[in-house]
């Protein structure tokens, strides 16, 4: 697989990475079965996809232990990323960006990925009673003290942004004052066919910086793969379950951008897939740029680590630039 890296240290990763929280969070609890996940994980690094993304939040824990089972065996073909900085209760979430819960955090999550050191640790969010340069001065001190290699950060939630513009702002304020504490590897914000907000402000923010960026949700929580259907439902422990654009009349409205994505898929041949098209358009908005789909079968992995062999054309780009914009909010 083609390799990308990540921020001024240079981080090799191959193009296409595994987001790791289906395995065991936030989409149908009764589809996440460990063993299949991980024969996942198992092919994916097989495949070159080299970066496992996961958090501490996810499960929570599970998602970091499920993953240590696969880092045991084969610690030296992984690229390993995790996140701190949310806490999940019964009913909420809560920020905690204290010095020292994050640097129990980074102990525990080593002890659960069964490894002595975190390739990307991730800030997921900051916490609003604690200076962000705080923080992220905390997790510079791992850095130094050999458990972290490089560190990232994870754009601001959006709520309430998206109409009235300027949806990465908070996130780019974040990114200024945290840069003067420590150099920033990699930012993690989604970006996709159907949520390409990214492009106008943030992406060329870090392009510009050599900072890395992980695409999350590029195949847009799944729809954007096609195999989604109007009105099936979901089960109500998934995510999708309570979200906007996943109710059968947002998901029918939005089914002309999955029929552009499948047009594009023919003119490249038999078994080339929607969500390969996809995964291939985020790979073309910048060599620094990485998409995380997650998933939690083999299938799925092979489908998408095959998508860094389409190229798609300047006719290919300028149609999908051209399908409808998504309905519905994300908020």
């Amino acid at each position: 697989m083609e390799r990308r890296t990540i921020g001024a240290a240079a981080l090799a990763v191959g193009a296409v990475g595994l987001g790791c929280m289906p395995m065991s969070w936030a989409y149908s609890g009764s589809r996440q079965r460990g063993e299949e996940s991980l024969r996942a994980v198992h092919r994916a690094l097989d495949l070159g996809s080299t970066l496992l993304d996961t958090a501490d939040m996810y499960g929570p824990f599970t998602n970091e232990l499920l993953v240590g089972r696969a880092l045991k065996e084969r610690r030296q073909d992984a690229f390993v990323s995790t996140k701190v900085g949310l806490l999940v209760g019964e009913q909420h979430i809560v920020a905690n960006g204290r010095p020292g819960y994050v640097r129990r955090a980074c102990d525990a999550s080593l002890r659960r990925l069964q490894t002595d050191v975190i390739d990307l640790y991730q800030l997921h969010r900051a916490d609003p009673e604690v200076p962000v340069e705080e923080t992220w001065g905390a997790m510079a001190d791992l850095v130094r003290a050999g458990k972290v290699r490089a560190l990232g950060l994870c754009a601001v939630g959006a709520r309430g942004r998206r109409r009235s513009g300027g949806l990465h702002d908070a996130t780019i304020r974040q990114l200024k004052r945290v840069q003067q504490v420590f150099p920033v590897s990699a930012v993690e914000a989604e970006l996709s066919v159907w949520s390409p907000e990214a492009l106008d402000t943030l992406l060329p923010w870090c392009a510009s910086r050599g900072i890395g960026f992980l695409a999350a949700m590029p195949l847009g929580n799944g729809f954007l793969t096609g195999t989604l259907r109007p009105g099936e439902g979901f089960e109500p422990d998934d995510m999708r379950a309570r979200h906007p654009r996943f109710t059968a009349e947002m998901m029918a409205a939005n089914q002309p951008i999955v029929v552009g994505l499948r047009r594009v898929a023919r003119r490249h041949g038999e078994g080339v897939t929607p969500a390969q098209v996809a995964l291939a358009w985020v790979l073309a908005q910048g060599r620094d740029v990485v998409p995380v789909p997650g998933t939690k079968q083999e299938r799925w992995v092979t489908e998408n680590a095959a998508a860094t062999a389409l190229r798609l054309t300047e006719r290919d780009l300028a149609e999908v630039a051209e399908l409808p914009r998504a309905l519905g909010s994300w908020d």
